[in-house]
């Protein structure tokens, strides 16, 4: 069905025209397939349906490089004598022992409840990296069964670890091996696969060669996120954790690694040539006290280096607005990290969703993917295509979106989501978090 989104200032993203005031988008759920003038499109294309966008302004969909959605049900709990002291205390008292406890109903709703939330804060593509030991077969499913029934595009993953023992480590293999077989079969254009692995400090050599010889896609991997890792792999392996992966063939242009905190230059420059990219999580890394990501010197290496909120946010203007003051924070100097978090958010999470689905992301123009927004965010000062970037950082945040629209099909208009019964969502949610706690000893 042919659409029109009009009635608002267009901010393309394609430099041959960044911006068209009184404009409008009209698309298909194929693809855009005009932008210009309202009146004139209007005119010229009588029989699409009109959606208002009351004045707003129209943006490509957000892009969200890295996410937990297996994270949603930690908000507000508290376990019972967890208080760690190390980023490998947070992993065993919080994240793993909450996916040690995820049960498919819980991975479902957790899924509905994060990619909700993406929809609310105009995230139309979402990058994820899933855990949940208690049972992992068909888990991916359960989040692919929300991401299509809510209409967002996801990238999944299974993280693959020994932490658990062999056995453990053979199944998160063989179900990333399921999915991306799913995904090969799937028709919707929403999903796609990668391989997930949760770090090299957690993963023996059989199972990282046993990974890479079950999937014919790239993978899905923390890197040093923390300084342990980088000094498990040195006392164990006796060389860096990119080249561990290197020797692993887990390193390529299909192949992301998250965080990478502690790097050496050669380490920077093996992901460049290997067009290995890098997904910056800076809101997390803050609150897991891990250290700081030096994105400047990986851009400068020529890494590709993407944007996530590894499961801190589902909006991820708040990892812009992070991103932004840390890497000026980092280099003591006030006039850094604004182009480089701009070349994160808006130009390398396209790349990313380019290269996994397979079309042009994160731009109106016509024959790009019909991945739209509107927010309501008036502004009081100058907006010109120049300083949209300023705009979005100073000023706007996601609770500013009012209608979200993936692949031609309208998740939100005017803040009602239009796929799913939102309540009956929230209530079930709310029912599978407090089983969870429960098992966690927190209720």
């Amino acid at each position: 069905m042919k659409q029109i989104l009009y009635g608002g200032t267009v901010m393309t993203r394609d430099p041959a025209c960044p911006m068209v005031a009184d404009g409008a988008v009209v698309f298909d759920e194929t693809a855009i397939l005009a932008v210009g003038k309202a009146d004139t499109l209007r005119a010229q294309h009588p029989d699409a349906a009109p959606i208002d966008a009351r004045g707003g302004i129209i943006l490509p969909g957000f892009l969200n490089a890295h996410h937990h959605i297996y994270s949603a049900f930690a908000r507000g709990l508290s376990i019972p004598g967890n208080n760690p002291v190390d980023f490998v205390g947070v992993l065993e008292g919080t994240w793993w022992n909450i996916d040690r406890h995820l049960t498919r109903d819980m991975t479902r709703m957790s899924a509905y409840m994060t990619l909700i939330e993406s929809i609310r804060s105009g995230v139309t593509t979402v990058f994820d990296h899933h855990a949940s030991f208690c049972e992992i077969e068909g888990s991916l499913d359960e989040i692919a069964q929300a991401a299509t029934e809510l209409g967002v595009r996801a990238c999944l993953c299974y993280e693959i670890s020994d932490r658990d023992g062999a056995e453990k480590a053979r199944q998160s293999v063989l179900e990333n091996e399921r999915f991306e077989r799913v995904c090969r079969e799937d028709h919707s254009g929403l999903l796609a696969a990668l391989c997930g692995m949760h770090a090299s400090f957690t993963i023996s050599e059989e199972t990282m060669d046993f990974a890479r010889a079950h999937t014919d896609t790239g993978f899905h991997i923390h890197v040093c996120e923390g300084a342990y890792d980088r000094d498990h792999c040195s006392a164990h392996y006796h060389e860096t954790v990119i080249e561990r992966l290197d020797r692993h063939g887990i390193l390529g242009p299909d192949t992301i690694c998250g965080h990478c905190v502690y790097l050496t230059d050669s380490d920077r420059a093996r992901l460049a040539e290997t067009g290995t990219a890098v997904v910056h999580n800076p809101q997390s890394n803050m609150g897991n006290a891990v250290g700081v990501t030096d994105v400047r010197a990986l851009m400068r290496a020529g890494v590709t280096v993407g944007l996530g909120t590894d499961g801190f946010t589902s909006d991820i203007l708040e990892s812009i607005k992070t991103s932004n003051v840390l890497i000026r924070h980092m280099n003591q100097h006030p006039s850094i990290g604004f182009a480089e978090t701009m070349e994160m958010a808006f130009e390398n999470n396209a790349k990313l969703a380019d290269r996994r689905f397979g079309d042009t992301c994160g731009v109106i123009r016509p024959g790009a993917r019909a991945d739209l927004i509107v927010s309501d965010y008036r502004p009081m000062t100058p907006l010109t295509g120049d300083n949209i970037n300023g705009h979005i950082t100073f000023g706007m945040n996601g609770r500013n979106v009012t209608t979200t629209i993936c692949g031609g099909r309208v998740l939100m208009r005017d803040r009602v989501l239009t796929t799913v019964d939102e309540e009956k969502i929230a209530y079930e949610c709310r029912t599978q978090s407090e089983k969870l706690w429960r098992a966690l000893g927190a209720l």
